[in-house]
C-alpha cells in the first residue's frame, strides 16, 4: 500500500494510539499510560478513574505521599521533579494536581511533548500563562485531548440552565451575576518557622515562584482543604478567583457562549484594599462581552467574600446559597446553582406564554453521553467527578473532544484574571483579546505576567 493510501485509510483512533482501532478501544493493550503529577490533595480524587488505565509514573514533592501512592501502583516509576517525570518516554497522558502556580508550566511542557493533559483549575495564575497554554493546545488540538478540572460541569443542571437561557425563559439576556461567599483571610506570607522535613522537597514546591521561607502552615490541612492554606498568596495562587470562582463561573460560561471580554473593571468601592502579598477576600469585578449570534451584548459580574448582587425577589435571600449565578433578562430572572435552579418570571409576563419548554427529545445530552461506561466494581455507580475524568480518558483514545478543553477553560480563567489585574491598578481596563493586551492603561500590562526564578521556563 502506498504511504498516502495508508494515511487516508488509517482510522483516527489508530493515529492517536498505535493499533487502537485494530485491537478495540477497551482492550487491555489500548489503555493509556498515565502520569499523575501531584498524588495527594486533588490527586486522590483521580485514583479510581486513572486506575482503569496504566499508571506508569507518579510525581510529588512529598516523598511520604509518593510512597503511599506507590503502594497502589507499585509498577509506576516515581519522581519528585515533574520536569524529569515528563521525560519518561512511554507516557501518553498527564494528570496535573499540583499547586496552582505550577499548573501552566507542567501543562505547557506536556503539550510540547504532545501528551494528553488533564489540568486541575486554574489553568494558570497569570494571563500570559493561560494564553501560552491555550495557544499550545490549539496548535496540537488534532493530536491531544485536554480537560480543565471544573468537574462540576458534569452535573445535568448545567445543561438545564443553558436550555432555559437559549430558549428565552427570561427573555433577552442582559446581565449575569455570580458570587461566592467563602472568606479565607491571610495577613501576608508566613514567617520562617523551622526547616522543611526530609521527605518534603520544599525548593521544588516553590518551583518558578519567588522564594519564601518554609513554614508548615502552607501544608497543614486535610487532602481536600490543603490548597486553602496557600492559594490566597499572589505567588502561589489567585485565591477564590481560581478556586470556587472557576467552578461558579462555569455555570454561566456553559450558558452564554462567551469568549474573552472587551473590558474588565474591579469595583474598588466594595473590594478590599490591595495587599501586595495576599489576594482579596471582598472583591467585585464587571466584564463586558460583545453580542454573538443569538444574544446581544451582556455584562458578567463576579462577587466574592461578602459583596452580593441584588436579589430579583424580596422573598429570596441569595446569601443562603454559597456559590451560584443570577441570569437577568427582559422578562425574568434565573438563579442557577450547581445542582438546582429557580425561574422567576417578571410580574408583567408572569403567565410565561412567551416561553415554550423544549421536548425531551431536544434536551442537551448529558456529559459524556457518547462515552462507553466507565469500568467499575459490580453494582457501583461512578461519581460525577469520575464521569468528567472518564470523558477525557475516552477522548484521548477517540475524537479528542471534551466539554472543558483548554480553549473553553482558558477563556474562562483569562477573564477572571483580568478582573484581578484591574483590581491591582484600580482602573477599568479596555482589552484586546486577540493581542492579549490592555489598550488604555499601559501600566496594567506588566500584571498580565510574572517574573520567574532563574532556571525555570514556562516553555520548556
Amino acid at each position: 500500500m502506498k504511504r498516502r493510501q495508508f494515511l487516508n485509510t488509517a482510522t483516527a483512533g489508530s493515529l492517536f494510539l498505535p493499533g487502537l482501532a485494530m485491537r478495540g478501544q477497551n482492550a487491555p493493550s489500548n489503555k493509556l499510560n498515565i502520569a499523575l503529577i501531584g498524588v495527594w490533595g486533588r490527586g486522590t480524587v483521580h485514583y479510581d478513574a486513572i486506575s482503569t488505565q496504566n499508571v506508569v509514573a507518579l510525581c510529588d514533592i512529598n516523598e511520604n505521599r509518593l510512597r503511599e501512592a506507590g503502594q497502589r501502583w507499585p509498577q509506576a516509576k516515581t519522581y519528585v521533579d515533574w520536569r524529569k517525570c515528563l521525560d519518561q518516554k512511554d507516557i501518553d497522558a498527564v494528570v496535573i494536581c499540583t499547586t496552582d502556580h505550577t499548573h501552566a508550566f507542567i501543562a505547557n511542557w506536556a503539550l510540547n511533548r504532545q501528551k494528553h493533559v488533564y489540568c486541575e483549575k486554574p489553568l494558570g495564575i497569570t494571563v500570559e500563562e493561560v494564553r501560552t497554554v491555550r495557544a499550545n493546545y490549539i496548535r496540537n488540538r488534532n493530536k491531544v485531548a485536554t480537560q480543565h478540572g471544573t468537574q462540576r460541569h458534569a452535573y445535568p443542571n448545567f445543561n438545564r440552565v443553558r436550555e432555559l437561557i437559549l430558549d428565552g425563559a427570561i427573555g433577552e439576556l442582559r446581565t449575569v451575576s455570580l458570587w461566592g461567599t467563602r472568606q479565607i483571610r491571610k495577613p501576608g506570607y508566613l514567617p520562617v518557622e523551622g526547616t522543611p522535613p526530609s521527605h518534603l522537597n520544599y525548593d521544588l514546591w516553590i518551583g518558578p515562584s519567588e522564594y519564601h521561607p518554609y513554614n508548615p502552615g502552607y501544608f497543614s490541612g486535610s487532602a481536600g482543604s490543603n490548597c486553602l492554606n496557600w492559594n490566597m498568596y499572589w505567588d502561589f495562587g489567585v485565591g477564590q478567583i481560581g478556586d470556587m470562582g472557576a467552578h461558579t463561573m462555569d455555570i454561566a460560561w456553559n450558558a452564554i457562549d462567551a469568549k474573552l471580554p472587551l473590558s474588565a473593571e474591579a469595583d474598588m468601592t466594595v473590594s478590599e484594599k490591595f495587599n501586595p502579598e495576599v489576594t482579596p477576600v471582598e472583591f467585585k469585578a464587571t466584564f463586558e462581552h460583545p453580542a454573538n449570534s443569538w444574544r446581544g451584548p451582556i455584562r458578567v459580574v463576579w462577587y466574592q467574600g461578602g459583596p452580593m448582587p441584588k436579589s430579583p425577589h424580596p422573598a429570596i435571600d441569595l446569601k443562603t446559597v454559597g456559590h451560584a449565578a443570577l441570569f437577568e433578562g427582559t422578562k425574568g430572572a434565573l438563579i442557577g446553582h450547581f445542582e438546582s435552579r429557580i425561574l422567576l418570571p417578571s410580574v408583567k409576563d408572569g403567565d410565561m406564554t412567551y416561553y415554550k419548554p423544549r421536548p425531551a427529545s431536544r434536551l442537551i445530552p448529558p456529559l459524556g453521553w457518547k462515552t462507553p461506561p466507565m469500568p467499575t466494581a459490580p453494582g457501583a455507580r461512578p461519581a460525577r467527578e469520575s464521569i468528567f475524568q472518564w470523558e477525557w480518558i475516552n477522548a484521548c483514545k477517540t475524537d479528542l473532544k471534551t466539554s472543558c478543553d483548554f480553549v473553553y477553560g482558558g477563556d474562562l480563567i483569562e477573564q477572571m484574571l483580568l478582573g484581578l489585574v484591574s483590581y491591582r491598578v484600580g482602573k477599568k481596563l479596555e482589552y484586546d483579546g486577540a493581542a492579549g493586551r490592555v489598550t488604555n492603561v499601559a501600566g496594567a500590562n506588566q500584571f498580565l505576567r510574572r517574573k520567574y526564578r532563574p532556571g525555570w521556563t514556562l516553555n520548556g
